[in-house]
């Protein structure tokens, strides 16, 4: 028994249960909740993050152009960094390879054997299939071996001329996520305030290489130099080098420049689509897009002109509406207002509530508020009863002063810019409210055009920049598809080359999905407003369809009267020649022109060919004054067939702009 103890004493041992480990709490830095949920961001693959990395920087470019109301000039390069000139960049010697069997890509014997017999059995197949004199199909090339294959690098560098940055912030402009300058209550770009730093935390996953920009301010003598990268779990920049190098041509703007893994073969239409899509809502800027490659054959430059000087608006910050303000937010207004006591808080921390709206709102709160007490003092209680009433009271709209849309102008440019259509028509709404945000919605339909497929081409924008993913679900294409009847327009939905375009500006843009690239079906408002806009666009159209229709049938019959003449001239001379022929007519009945006529035939002064040639200008003279009527009604309301652009005499001339929807008239102070 006594050997047997020991064993039985493990047994029970084992048995017994081990006591859990103490939780430790743990706290994630927003760098890195971004690095690990990328895809949040548009980081999903490499083709992804080259085509998001592109577009961040771009967007940036354009909103420090505008902010300082400078024509934007914006060069985007993608330089394609082969592995061996990669491993030379980060110090790493290039490794032949000794284990072949370690590798994704490797073949083992047997399957080698299988794949060439598969080929060979190919190959004699299209042989005999020649033999019998049948249609032969060429091989498929041979997809070889599957395998991830190896990563590709790129360099992407985006230059501006906008305001620059100072010299003291630019680490934390790009090393501390969701920290920037674009945060409040405005239109704007930026989706989440990352930015580059998305850029940045990508380049740090996929090649470990820091960021370099280059940034000069107006009248600045010198130009700040910074290379670094980020530390993920601390959310703060590490500064390789931060200096300041002499600026010998008065330079102003940004330079950006990282190395990231991408794809650019899968990609390459997403990127190009965007810039040229970005040309049409951006006509005022001016683009100069290269891919570099080793092999010249793959490089690509396109230049998108600059079509007009006319820039919309800066989009200004605005209040809060009261009808869209949550508790949250209520409470944060309170530790940050200035104001002192409760009406003068209600009266300049929101839009549309005037001091006697104020005294009212204040009198229905309850006895436990007065118009002086201290803002403050609030309790959580007195904070929630003011939002109920917000939610329950009635609030004029906000209006949409604050908002920036292209503008018809320029959203007509850029469509005949980039497209070069048969016929377009623009239309700008008023500002309208979804949930207390004002937004305002402007479309353009074209027909024809230049590499304009047959059908719907539908270009989305929100608040001026493009939106190529999710299109199916978004209420745009909903709207286009199945709440527009495009044949009562006289547009044939399939076979015309139909290009419909909508921007929606907001100070809240109701985005779906983490990628943020649609806007959703279901908010009423937005939906009519963008079906309103297109419909008006369809109503311009079709009085221009309907107008070019009566021209084409009076053209055709004209060719068709053209066409029977020689006929008819033939058919009235042989009748008047008859005439003359029979006894001498009396003049009671014929008149005394219908005899000088058959005299004139008989003696051959009227033939076959003079009548010919009056009934031709007969023709003439009818569509003639036809088309002087037809031009006469429509001359009017037409477009001009040339579109005139007045250059600026000089850049620094002060000017006030008036804005109509087809053309912008100068006035030089």
């Amino acid at each position: 028994m006594d050997s047997e103890s020991p064993i039985e004493s493990k047994k029970s041992k084992s048995k017994t249960p081990r006591k859990p480990k103490e939780t430790v709490l743990k706290q994630k830095s927003p760098a890195e909740f971004f690095a690990e949920n990328k895809n949040i961001a548009g980081f999903d693959n490499p083709g992804k993050s080259l085509y998001t990395t592109v577009r961040e920087l771009v967007e940036n470019a354009l909103d420090s152009a505008e902010s300082i109301s400078e024509l934007p000039v914006v060069e985007i390069t993608i330089e394609e960094i082969i592995k061996s000139k990669f491993n030379s960049m980060i110090g790493l010697v290039d490794r032949e390879r000794v284990d072949a069997a370690l590798y994704d890509d490797f073949e083992t014997v047997k399957a080698r054997e299988k794949r060439l017999a598969k080929e060979a059995r190919a190959q004699e197949l299209q042989a005999k299939n020649a033999l019998l004199g049948k249609k032969v199909k060429d091989t498929p090339a041979s997809k070889g071996i599957k395998g991830r294959g190896e990563a590709s690098f790129y360099r992407v560098t985006c230059k501006d001329n906008g305001k620059g940055m100072p010299h003291d912030d630019i680490p934390n402009m790009f090393g501390r996520v969701l920290s920037g300058t674009k945060y409040g209550l405005k239109q704007t770009r930026g989706k989440f305030g990352l930015g580059a730093k998305m850029a940045l935390i990508w380049s740090k996953m996929s090649t470990g290489l820091p960021i370099e920009i280059s940034s000069s301010m107006k009248k600045q003598n010198y130009i700040t130099f910074c290379r670094l990268d980020i530390d993920i779990h601390k959310n703060i920049p590490h500064v390789h080098l931060h200096e300041k190098r002499e600026n010998k041509q008065n330079w102003h703007g940004a330079e950006i420049q990282v190395v990231i893994e991408g794809n650019w073969t899968t990609y390459r239409s997403k990127i190009l689509h965007y810039m040229r899509q970005m040309a049409v809502i951006t006509p005022y800027a001016q683009f100069q897009f290269k891919f570099l490659s080793d092999a010249p054959d793959k490089n690509v430059t396109v230049r998108f002109a600059r079509r007009t000087d006319v820039m919309p608006p800066i989009p200004l910050e605005t209040k809060h509406h009261p009808s869209s303000v949550d508790l949250l937010l209520i409470k944060r207004l309170i530790t940050e207002t200035s104001k002192q006591n409760l009406l003068q808080f209600l009266q300049h921390e929101f839009v549309n509530i005037s001091k006697p709206h104020a005294e009212r709102l204040i009198g229905e709160m309850g006895p436990d508020f007065s118009s002086k007490m201290a803002v403050k003092s609030l309790t959580s209680q007195q904070i929630v009863r003011i939002h109920q009433l917000f939610r329950q009271a009635k609030f004029d709209d906000p209006s949409g002063h604050c908002l920036s849309p292209a503008g018809e102008y320029n959203l007509r440019l850029g469509i005949i810019k980039e497209l070069h259509p048969d016929m377009v028509a623009t239309y700008s709404g008023s500002a309208q409210v979804f949930e207390g945000h004002p937004f305002i919605v402007e479309a353009g339909v074209s027909v024809g055009g230049k590499d304009v497929k047959q059908g719907l081409n539908i270009f989305r924008f929100a608040n001026r920049i493009p939106l190529l993913f999710e299109q199916g679900a978004d209420v745009v294409t909903r709207t286009a598809l199945k709440r527009i009847n495009w044949s009562s327009y006289k547009i044939n939905q399939v076979q015309d080359k139909i290009g419909v375009f909508v921007s929606i500006v907001s100070t809240k843009i109701p985005f779906k999905g983490t990628g943020k690239e649609y806007i959703g079906n279901d908010i009423n408002e937005i939906a009519s407003a963008v079906k309103s806009a297109i419909q008006q666009c369809c109503v311009q159209l079709k009085s221009k369809i309907v107008k070019r229709m009566q021209a084409r049938e009076q053209q055709e019959r004209k060719r068709n009267l053209s066409r029977y003449i020689p006929d008819a001239s033939g058919a009235v001379y042989n009748v008047l020649k008859q005439m003359t022929q029979l006894h001498p007519p009396k003049k009671n009945r014929y008149g005394d022109d219908d005899v000088e006529l058959l005299r004139k035939v008989s003696e051959n002064l009227i033939t076959k060919e003079t009548l010919c040639e009056k009934l031709a200008k007969h023709v003439e003279q009818v569509d003639y004054e036809m088309a002087l009527e037809y031009a006469t009604q429509s001359g009017v309301s037409e477009e001009p067939r040339e579109t005139i652009f007045i250059q600026s005499l000089e850049a620094e001339n002060k000017m006030i702009d008036l804005h109509a929807p087809f053309f912008v008239f100068r006035v030089f102070q």
